[in-house]
């Protein structure tokens, strides 16, 4: 008999509170020293803080600095110009800050905290790093997380676009799952239940949520407990197929073409309720929440524009053609652009 391992993270500490204790959840791993990189700005915000919790615990900062780039090139610079004695890697900040820590502390074996400052994706949990490549943003292997703390007042005071990319994120793994059964059903690949019941668990106690505001603490631990689930399933399943379908395939195809994509979490989000529909599978469900949290909303304010999402559904195919989601398919594809011109839910955010 045989059994799989799969890399859970060691520290899970979400809610009110919890920067303030990041000195004694390292230090209660038996680690002493320590490497911070903060996202742009949040030093003045939170360094004062954290140096204080970490010098209480006994951890010593070998470095802290603010990180911006996201190239390739400067991260494994930065990674191999980090000090011998270093025994952890803390990003502190937006998915930017994330994911080059996370990628720093692959290249040089050691674990990784991930302190997120807002809930826009999962991308906090997940073994993988979206990072600039050739001038173009790409995900790159890394590792999941040794810990993640996430501090539910420091998420909330985030601008609330953050969140509603979060949601968009979330909500996605509605039609990545149906993308993969479907593929599976096709004889395409394989599927892993586990991961399956890890993915589904996630999205359907994050849409079942009671909630008055998405500012409450429960919505946000429920977000965030949800995405930190996400990133468990893609471990288990060895790739983001639980997490990342047709939805994201369409999200990267925008990120290609525009000048100036919208968050990745707002570009699949709509991209979720547009393959939703052309699964025919849970799209009450999808319009529902977008509508209660106020993510259709939000994105009305934007300047959308109904011929790129066109484009990028004829694109989708290209970005993984080693899939074969719904839109690997042509008819699929014609379906998903004559739901783009006569949906009236798209219709009111489209120009």
């Amino acid at each position: 008999m045989s059994s799989s391992h799969i890399a859970i993270p060691s520290i899970l500490k979400v809610g009110k509170g919890a920067l303030k204790s990041i000195g004694s959840h390292i230090r209660s791993g038996g680690l002493e020293k320590a490497v911070i990189y903060f996202g742009n700005g949040l030093i003045d915000m939170f360094g004062g803080e954290v140096m204080e919790s970490l010098k209480d615990a006994g951890v010593t900062v070998l470095e802290y600095r603010e990180l911006d780039s996201i190239k390739i090139e400067d991260i494994v610079e930065l990674a191999f110009s980090i000090d011998n004695k270093a025994q952890v890697i803390v990003g502190l900040g937006g998915g930017k800050v994330i994911d080059a820590a996370k990628y720093a502390a692959y290249l040089r074996k050691l674990p990784f905290l991930s302190v997120p400052t807002s809930a826009s994706s999962d991308g906090f949990s997940s073994a993988s790093a979206s990072l600039t490549v050739g001038g173009r943003r790409t995900s790159v292997p890394a590792r999941m997380a040794y810990g993640i703390i996430a501090d539910t007042d420091v998420i909330k005071s985030a601008p609330e676009k953050f969140l509603y990319s979060g949601i968009g994120d979330m909500v996605s793994k509605i039609t990545a799952l149906y993308d993969w059964a479907f593929e599976a059903a096709g004889g395409y690949t394989g599927i892993n239940d586990f991961a399956v019941m890890i993915a589904k668990k996630a999205v359907n106690s994050f849409v079942r949520t009671p909630f008055q505001d998405i500012h409450e603490d429960l919505f946000l631990r429920e977000l965030l407990d949800s995405l930190a689930m996400s990133g468990i399933a893609n471990e288990i399943a060895g790739s983001s197929a639980p997490t990342s379908g047709s939805e994201h395939l369409i999200s990267h195809a925008l990120d290609k073409m525009l000048e100036q994509p919208q968050l990745h979490g707002i570009q699949v989000g709509i991209a979720t309720y547009l393959m939703s529909k052309v699964q025919e599978h849970r799209f009450q469900r999808v319009d529902t929440i977008f509508t209660e949290t106020g993510f259709w909303d939000y994105v009305r304010t934007l300047d959308l524009h109904r011929e790129d999402y066109e484009r990028a559904v004829d694109m989708a195919p290209s970005i993984k053609p080693f899939r074969h989601t719904y839109l690997h398919e042509e008819k699929y594809r014609e379906a998903a652009k004559q739901i783009l011109r006569e949906d009236a839910v798209l219709q009111s955010i489209f120009r």
